[in-house]
């Protein structure tokens, strides 16, 4: 026997599929570690009605920060400046202002169509793990517009702003997976432990920093960049036999971390250069530094300062 769906059935079906409710906007990742960064990709899968979507807007919160959005074939990108509630300190970079609003227009995105917008940016340290940003976000099509604008975070509300849940801050957990040494630390899935450095003799303006990554996730990485309050910049090298000759280079792009590599940085190896120091390291001391990683985002983490000779963290921890 054949089922049979009467055409009153049918019709709440498809009006049900079509409700606004079933048709927000919203993100694909809707959760974030505090103080990371954040890829945010909004999900549009319908129009105005039955009008094809020509621009879309998103405000940028507070707490939100140095967001840089994804330009899309198409549609021509537009963004506004602002204040910052509150500074930002971009890898010791204050930063007062900011990307307020990214507009993508001149496109269009039939209401039969799905796309997706992208930008990324740094979920702030301050915010708390359990509370909640928005990105309030305007379709505006042929003669209408869809405001997805409430941010009371009610579940009801017929007009919800994309949301974003905050957790935790990667760098504050405690280090596990074998990553238990002093100052280890783990931002995500990436793991940093046996951190140091050397002393310094007089007079001595550079130094070297060396530490242990280990990715233990499914996804490339890559250690992009390290600031420290202590040093003019910081610059990631590499020492290479070449011949009979033992050369260091820079390395603009960084270090690569794929899926489930462990990299040593080592004296004779890669390693991090603090250059232009405005004071000598001595040992007992620690050295603050923020490390930068091209997918996990940011964290910090100290390099205690052991002799002028260490080979190891187990010197610097003596």
């Amino acid at each position: 026997m054949k089922n049979r769906i009467s055409g009153a059935l049918l019709g709440a079906m498809l009006a049900t599929a079509s409700s606004p409710a079933l048709a927000h906007v919203t993100l694909e990742q809707p959760e974030a570690a505090a103080g990371g960064g954040y890829k945010a990709v909004l999900r549009v899968g319908h129009g105005c009605g039955d009008k094809a979507t020509r621009t879309l807007r998103v405000t940028i919160p507070d707490g939100f920060y140095d967001a840089k959005p994804m330009p899309k074939p198409g549609w021509q990108l537009q963004t506004t400046t602002g204040a910052y509630a509150k500074p930002f300190n971009n890898h010791g970079t204050q930063m007062t202002e900011g990307v307020r609003e990214i507009v993508w227009t001149g496109g269009e995105l039939p209401d039969e169509w799905y796309d997706e917008f992208t930008f990324r940016g740094t979920v702030g340290p301050e915010l708390a793990a359990g509370s909640t940003i928005f990105f309030p976000t305007v379709q505006e099509c042929d003669g209408a517009k869809e405001k997805w604008v409430d941010v009371t975070g009610a579940a009801a509300v017929p007009n919800p702003a994309p949301a974003l849940v905050i957790t935790q801050a990667k760098g504050d957990q405690h280090a596990h997976g074998g990553h238990d040494a002093p100052g280890a630390v783990m931002l995500g899935d990436i793991g940093i432990s046996g951190q140091f450095t050397r002393a310094t003799p007089p007079g001595a303006r550079i130094a070297g920093g060396f530490m242990v990554l280990k990715n233990d996730g499914d996804t490339d990485d890559r250690l992009v960049s390290a600031t420290s309050p202590i040093a003019g910049s910081v610059e990631i090298h590499e020492m290479t036999m070449q011949g009979d000759v033992m050369k260091m280079r820079q390395l603009p792009d960084g270090v690569p971390l794929r899926a489930g590599q462990t990299v040593e940085l080592k004296p004779g190896g890669y390693h991090l250069m603090l250059m232009d120091l405005t004071q000598p390291l001595a040992q007992g001391e620690t050295v603050p530094l923020t490390l930068v990683f091209e997918q996990a985002g940011q964290v910090d983490v100290t390099l205690p300062v052991g002799p002028i000779n260490a080979k190891g963290a187990e010197h610097a921890h003596h």
